[in-house]
């Protein structure tokens, strides 16, 4: 009951973070109740997304698509999590979700963290792609050596 009505929040803010990084090509829809072969109905959580293909289940869309639902959905929870509980989102890692995308998804993707940047005491973002590099106000290098890691403040 309590994800219940929890799922137009959670669907609400999704999609608005989906919009922005999809240019409204993109929607999401939570889905609680399934039908079995036998047509009985059970409880369930299914993502449905909807593309200019039609709607299909998660598991039809690419990496990058993926991807960015994952995020819009991370994001969406989070906040009614925090809203809830009477919190502030301190921190969000995103940690190599970018090698799916194309130049311009990760130049959407980018622009979806900026949106979000409001939320949150810090953002990091763990990235190898160098074009990825210069996005962001401050960077850590970490660099491998025969001595161990080492890191840099740039």
């Amino acid at each position: 009951m309590l994800i219940e009505t929890a799922i137009p929040q959670i669907e609400q803010e999704a999609n608005r973070l989906l919009s922005r990084m999809t240019d409204n090509q993109m929607h999401v829809t939570l889905e609680t109740q399934g039908q079995t072969k036998k047509g009985d109905t059970v409880e369930t959580l299914e993502i449905k997304i909807a593309d200019s293909l039609g709607t299909r289940i998660y598991d039809a869309f690419s990496g990058g698509e993926a991807m960015r639902v994952n995020f819009a959905v991370r994001i969406a929870l989070s906040r009614l999590l925090a809203h809830r509980a009477g919190a502030r989102l301190e921190t969000l890692v995103i940690d190599e979700g970018f090698g799916t995308l194309d130049a311009p998804g990760r130049e959407r993707m980018v622009e979806a963290i900026t949106g979000v940047q409001q939320d949150f005491k810090r953002i990091m973002v763990i990235t190898h792609l160098d074009d990825l590099k210069d996005r962001f106000p401050a960077t850590i290098e970490i660099t491998k050596t025969a001595r161990g890691s080492r890191w840099e403040l740039c």
